[in-house]
């Protein structure tokens, strides 16, 4: 009987813990302009039918739960916004150097509508891939490969940047920099292609830079090497503008199989970070040049040369201290032969496998417009199940740990609850800092037990500048009489307030009414 009785209360715990929502979680979806994969849909979309789209994208994303979008802004060096570095994108407009019209800046637009849902916004930009496909591309007179023809190789039907080319690395960086510098990002994120993925039985033609720059190392080495310097480039660089904006890579998911070193995740995948990408990501992390990483673990469980858990607690064993989120593969649900990812269990407990980490924070999905079908019921898995309530995503002790002066919650007309049940609320901000970004609105049920640690309290996150806030009484559940509300504050590096002072309100019929509280 006893053995029962424990067996029982085991079970119980695991459930509850497979379930637990903690409130520090990041929670992204990658947006993907090259080839149009999620947007703009179409390279003719007018201006309006863009904007239209993109805020459709982010309320979607919103609903199930998404508190960031890591957005491509830059896919074949070229541009998502005015940029007097690179021409206006082909998959913006249909033809690369022609601007929007009537004319906007992407960028501006997506970053304030992504902020007003209290969203983080990561600009994506791939680092070194200039042409897409050379027989169909669309190449403005003004594309860097026509200014210097000499920075780049062809490989596989596309055009890159020469990586051992160091003053291609400076324009990269300067790129990179002019963004940081003119808009509101909260992050700068580079995916996967380094060097670009092996073409069989070709090799990738740098032999003219490494006889140039080699300087006795070993070819392999070297491209590493070449990849290293503009990762701490891109770093320095990123920091001197804007200390709090994080760096991200998202690599390949696998840095290097254990038979090739006894350090590496018990695989067998074909190609590697570390000996085909050149990119070593470990020596990122231990060196802290990156803010996070999101390896790309877009395999099931149980596979057989790359298993989604043997590869999850490999990565999880060596985050070095930066914040970890895992790439998850959910456009595999549409791939007919992907007879795994059409199991409506393998995305929930891809989650609950990552809960179980507390060196992992979090998930990315690949990539937006999977989520449009609701693939294996997964969105309203998200939004009602695993993202149920809101989270804000995780701390960066490391740029910095200063906790923001609370806000004082204040209500902003003669009527404290106005005939429609709604509260005007302002939130003052006595200490002016920079660095304040968002407002976390809060709902306890028990004036007497308002844990700001539990996340099922999250009402809202507001972004800071909104002061205002209109609390709308009618959406409380029927069966709760009292509310009690208060607010934090959150800085851009997601570091939470106290507590603010709080507000009672009653129900009483259909009317609502403040309360006074000792």
């Amino acid at each position: 009987m006893m053995k029962s009785i424990l067996l029982f209360f085991c079970g119980f715990f695991s459930f509850l813990f497979a379930w637990a929502q903690p409130k520090f979680e990041f929670r992204g979806v990658w947006i993907a302009t090259v080839e149009n994969i999620d947007w703009p849909s179409k390279k003719t979309l007018t201006t309006a039918e863009q904007k239209a789209e993109f805020i459709r994208i982010l309320d979607m994303h919103r609903r199930n739960g998404m508190n960031a979008v890591v957005m491509q802004i830059r896919p074949v060096a070229d541009a998502f916004y005015p940029s007097q570095l690179e021409p206006w994108s082909e998959y913006l407009t249909g033809q690369q150097g022609k601007p929007p019209a009537p004319y906007y800046d992407p960028l501006e637009f997506m970053i304030t509508e992504t902020h007003k849902r209290g969203m983080e916004f990561h600009a994506w930009l791939n680092p070194y891939r200039a042409v897409f496909n050379l027989t169909k591309s669309s190449i403005a007179p003004t594309h860097i490969t026509k200014k210097h023809p000499e920075w780049f190789l062809n490989y596989g039907g596309k055009k890159y940047f020469d990586p051992g080319n160091k003053e291609a690395q400076d324009f990269v960086v300067r790129v990179v920099q002019d963004v940081v510098k003119r808009y509101d990002v909260d992050a700068i994120h580079f995916d996967d292609y380094f060097y670009p993925y092996r073409v069989p039985n070709v090799e990738f033609p740098d032999t003219k830079s490494f006889q140039k720059y080699g300087k006795g190392m070993t070819r392999d080495d070297w491209r590493r090497s070449n990849v290293d310097s503009i990762i701490l480039k891109l770093s320095t660089v990123i920091k001197q503008e804007k200390p709090y904006v994080q760096f991200g890579i998202s690599p390949f998911g696998v840095w290097r199989n254990n038979d090739k070193d006894p350090l590496g995740s018990n695989t067998k995948a074909g190609q590697t970070n570390y000996d085909d990408l050149y990119a070593d990501i470990l020596l990122w992390l231990r060196k802290g040049w990156i803010d996070y990483v999101v390896p790309q673990l877009y395999w099931e469980h149980g596979h057989k040369l790359v298993a989604f858990e043997v590869l999850t607690d490999w990565w999880a064993k060596h985050s070095y201290g930066r914040n970890m989120y895992i790439g998850q593969g959910v456009y595999r649900s549409k791939e007919p032969k992907s007879y795994a990812w059409h199991n409506k269990k393998e995305l929930p407990n891809q989650i609950k496998r990552l809960r179980s980490y507390s060196e992992i924070q979090g998930s990315v999905y690949f990539s937006s417009k999977t989520f449009e079908s609701n693939p294996n019921g997964w969105s309203d898995t998200l939004r009602n199940n695993y993202y149920k309530y809101p989270a804000i995503p995780p701390p960066m002790p490391w740029i910095d740990d200063n906790r923001p002066a609370a806000p004082e919650l204040i209500i902003a007309s003669a009527q404290p609850v106005g005939a429609d049940n709604t509260v005007a609320l302002y939130l003052r901000q006595d200490t002016a800092d920079d660095f304040i970004n968002r407002y976390v609105i809060y709902d306890f049920k028990d004036v007497n037990d308002q844990n700001i640690t539990d996340p099922k309290n999250i009402l809202d996150i507001i972004v800071y500048g909104n002061d205002f806030y209109t609390l709308n009484l009618n959406k409380i559940p029927a069966g709760q009489k009292r509310v009690t509300i208060a607010a934090t504050s959150l800085t851009r590096t997601n570091n939470e307030s106290e507590k603010s002072n709080f507000l009672v309100f009653e129900r009483s019929g259909n009317r609502w009414r403040q309360v006074t509280t000792d």
